[in-house]
């Protein structure tokens, strides 16, 4: 017997915007509390954030502030930045609550392991460029220091850095997720990802080079995880593709 079609909730261009309007300010409830420790500790999370590039700086060296406000905004900033991070799932959850009940059943259980990969691989990037990135990159800049030049860098100027290269190393650990995207909506086979391996590895390491500092050792760091990345979306997306198929395959045939 066949199913009946899944009926999707409707609503009016009203109740859509009110309820679009609750979700966002929800969202902004849960920056604002997690912006209220952050910013009751932001000099000790700047000194957390700066310690990568502080540990490898030459004897005696220190960052300084060019700035008259510096010491209080680029903390304050910082704080700001950190509160956005750990709300993000929570401000996920809101946008994916507003958005499902306008998809099919089917769609939400793909969507729901897709939006968790996509949140723990976002952490994971920034994490990685932190803790195994970062020590190397600012190692090689020390040494790279010409002779009678002191390595003093701008607390703002190092901040706006790091903010960056979080943005960057956490939206290229989402490459999985866009490879299983691109499968599951039909846009790309996934013989064809394998197929074109090679231009897509030139394509990441000159991304990569866009993205990092001018030397072969950041562009590395971060064109290496991005294709292994990659090779791992292939994989879910074969996983997943195969999960999707075996209902319809295993479902009879009317007669």
């Amino acid at each position: 017997m066949s199913e009946e079609p899944e009926k999707l909730a409707e609503g009016t261009l009203i109740s859509h915007l009110l309820e679009l309007r609750d979700r966002l300010l929800r969202a902004m409830v849960a920056v604002g509390l997690a912006f209220v420790p952050c910013v009751i500790n932001s000099n000790d999370l700047f000194t957390f954030i700066a310690q990568p590039l502080v540990a490898k700086l030459p004897q005696g060296g220190n960052l300084i502030a060019t700035g008259v406000m510096s010491p209080f905004t680029t903390p304050f900033k910082l704080s700001f930045f950190v509160a956005l991070i750990l709300a993000m799932p929570y401000i996920i959850f809101q946008l994916w609550s507003f958005v499902a009940p306008g998809l099919y059943r089917k769609e939400r259980r793909f969507a729901v392991p897709l939006l968790i990969s996509a949140i723990v691989l976002f952490y994971v990037g920034i994490a990685f460029a932190y803790y195994f990135v970062f020590p190397v990159m600012f190692e090689f800049f020390a040494h790279t220091t010409p002779k009678g030049v002191a390595m003093m860098t701008d607390i703002n100027n190092y901040l706006d850095f790091v903010l960056t290269m979080f943005f960057c190393f956490g939206l290229a650990f989402e490459v999985p997720v866009a490879v299983v995207l691109l499968v599951l909506m039909g846009l790309v086979r996934i013989e064809a990802l394998q197929k074109n391996r090679g231009y897509v590895l030139i394509g990441i390491f000159i991304l990569a080079a866009f993205l990092t500092p001018p030397d072969a050792i950041s562009q590395c760091s971060l064109a290496v995880p991005m294709y292994f990345l990659y090779e791992g979306g292939i994989l879910m997306a074969r996983i997943m593709a195969r999960g999707r198929n075996a209902p319809a395959q295993a479902k009879p045939s009317d007669g």
